[in-house]
């Protein structure tokens, strides 16, 4: 391929994708690709879903965009289901992850700012944590390799040990502002914080005042098996982040909130151009729709569970490249042994018709549609034991 304009910030195969189909990708020239990525857990309904094709189209053909000044009524049917099905009392919507994580986190300054508590404009994130690329989001993640280079970052981010009830207390100050972890670290490499652990930070939020906030962008949203991560970790925060698989693709994110969280916002505070625009609505009200149907979540436990017991199996028979499987529901990842090249077993997967994705640390993530089958799980497994059978040796790094 001759050198391309776009920025070199990804690491873009040759590949190029021309549509998808259900579990399915296309290339320009007519290969099939099982799509085990879901764009980075993203696609949590698959490609060109019918449904949301019709709802695209249908608000295409009424109303784009008109901005913040006005309700639509996808907003505010959107908004009304939303709020409704997760609990919360209050949600703004973004365009991206990254946004959404950019107005979090000046939604719980603000909250203590609003009450008198000038000081307090810290936050506690953790240890190999990813939260997005923008400055203030890049300054909340705890892992060095995604800040190299960008320094000096926003202030005000204190980072703690991964899952350390002892160092989050200890890490509490006059100056702290709230809690932000994710509940399972997607980049990070598939790591849930323990029920203990989110507890505990619960109960130390309420003990000092603080506001306890989760990111749930690449872990909500269905992708365990509930709509939100927490609901299995018997705590419930006080504001969340979701993106990704909210608007399956469709540039969608947002940010649910309590009263409590949100009492601090007026009118001019913050705002977002994109944001809200009917046509994400639209998209995002039929998603929600499909996710909350009867039976659809507990289907997703059900083949969530079978998936993981696959790749156990095949971490058994592959323990020279394999140390474990992580994760639940269908955000799974496979743990390589030290010294395997997570980029060529990518390819290889990718060369054989199967995609994954890798975490930044040595975790291939293992993400596909929410609609995926047995039938698609093992095609995937059959491409996954041969990749592994071929010629290991190749796959380990010579750096």
């Amino acid at each position: 391929m001759e050198t391309s304009p776009l920025l070199n910030v990804y690491r873009r195969s040759d590949v190029v994708m021309a549509r998808g189909e259900g579990v399915y990708l296309y290339d320009d020239a007519g290969k099939r690709y099982l799509d085990f990525a879901a764009g980075i857990a993203t696609n949590a309904l698959g490609h060109a879903h019918p449904a949301l094709v019709k709802a695209l189209q249908a608000q295409a053909a009424t109303l784009w965009h008109c901005s913040n000044a006005y309700h639509t009524p996808p907003l505010d049917d959107f908004a009304a289901a939303l709020t409704q099905a997760s609990g919360f009392d209050k949600v703004f919507f973004g365009s991206s992850g990254t946004e959404a994580v950019e107005a979090a986190l000046k939604i719980l300054r603000r909250y203590q700012y609003m009450r008198g508590e000038t000081k307090r404009t810290r936050f506690i994130v953790a240890e190999g944590g990813f939260h997005g690329r923008t400055m203030g989001a890049l300054s909340a993640c705890g892992h060095a390799r995604s800040r190299e280079g960008f320094e000096p970052l926003v202030p005000g981010f204190d980072v703690v040990p991964f899952n350390d009830i002892a160092a989050l207390e200890a890490a509490i100050t006059p100056e702290t502002a709230a809690i932000f972890v994710e509940t399972i670290q997607g980049e990070g490499g598939v790591r849930a914080h323990s029920p203990e652990y989110l507890q505990a930070a619960r109960r130390l939020a309420d003990a000092h005042g603080l506001l306890l906030a989760l990111d749930e962008i690449q872990c909500g949203y269905g992708r365990t098996g509930t709509l939100f991560a927490f609901e299995t970790m018997g705590v419930r925060p006080d504001l969340v982040t979701v993106g990704k698989g909210i608007g399956n693709g469709f540039p969608l994110a947002a940010v649910l909130m309590t009263e409590r969280a949100a009492s601090g916002m007026t009118p001019g505070s913050h705002g977002s151009t994109y944001g809200s625009n009917p046509l994400a609505m639209a998209v995002g009200g039929a998603v929600l729709g499909i996710l909350t149907a009867p039976g659809f979540l507990a289907e997703v436990r059900r083949i969530g569970a079978h998936l993981q017991a696959e790749l156990q199996s095949l971490a058994h028979d592959f323990p020279h490249l394999y140390a474990e499987v992580r994760g639940t529901g269908l955000m799974l990842g496979l743990h390589l042994q030290p010294g395997v090249d997570k980029y060529a077993l990518a390819t290889r997967l990718r060369e054989s018709g199967l995609l994954v994705t890798p975490a930044v640390t040595e975790v291939l993530r293992i993400v596909p549609p929410l609609i995926i089958d047995e039938t698609k799980i093992a095609k995937a497994m059959r491409i996954l034991r041969m990749a592994s059978n071929k010629n290991a040796n190749k796959l380990h790094s010579t750096t």
